[in-house]
């Protein structure tokens, strides 16, 4: 063999295949294109163009799946609120609650930073103004999360828990968000003293704010 046929590269025989991508795989494309992009601007700043070119697919490829980009948005939002069966260990004889409570918060803080953009605009409307639809997913994600963490207190089934339980948790939800715009908005918190507040205060509306309920309801109802 001459030394120009050792250097010739070699050719295969079969030509490259082209792979085809399926609409499962079409949509998780375009959600995350839109995820990345919703995370790092506002609602408004985003196009729909844009999402297209970041996904790598035409704009009407986009539009055929999810519509317009209020649906495709919400969606995006669907995906971020939606929590595992299981979002804190719950076992007996397992962790106290203190150590499932510094995990739920540390997984909360964790997709806030994510999703900083998305969540943002979720809570504030920006772009969108009064959206039935967008607050009916963040109510359901808020009810969830209120089951999960009655769960965690390893005390009652979410069902069955006191009105007065479940009203305290939502009250804590309530906490949990304006204390996040607090520090990923305002930047008057650092992550970690959000995380010690998150932490804290949930441990004080078990540990001091519960009781002092209990015994209220005691008293109205001899």
């Amino acid at each position: 063999m001459s030394p120009a046929a050792r250097h010739r590269p070699q050719v295969s025989g079969r030509a490259p295949r082209w792979e085809r991508r399926g609409p499962d795989r079409r949509r998780k494309e375009i959600l995350d294109a839109a995820r990345r992009l919703f995370s790092q601007r506002s609602y408004a700043a985003v196009s729909t163009t844009e999402i297209a070119r970041e996904a790598g697919i035409a704009r009407g490829l986009l539009n055929h799946y999810f519509g317009t980009k209020r649906e495709l948005y919400l969606e995006v939002v669907r995906g971020m609120m939606r929590m595992p069966a299981n979002p804190v260990p719950i076992m007996e004889g397992g962790p106290g609650i203190e150590a499932v409570i510094e995990q739920s918060v540390e997984r909360w803080l964790s997709m806030l930073e994510r999703n900083r953009g998305t969540w943002l605009a979720a809570m504030g409307g920006r772009g969108l103004g009064s959206d039935p639809e967008l607050e009916s997913i963040l109510e359901e994600a808020r009810e969830q999360a209120a089951d999960r963490l009655i769960e965690a207190l390893q005390r009652y089934e979410a069902a069955q828990a006191p009105p007065e339980l479940r009203a305290a948790i939502r009250a804590y939800s309530g906490f949990a968000e304006a204390a996040s715009v607090q520090w990923l908005e305002y930047r008057r918190l650092t992550r970690e003293q959000a995380h010690a507040l998150l932490v804290q205060g949930f441990l004080a509306i078990v540990n001091q704010v519960l009781p002092a309920v209990a015994a209220e309801h005691r008293r109205s109802n001899p």
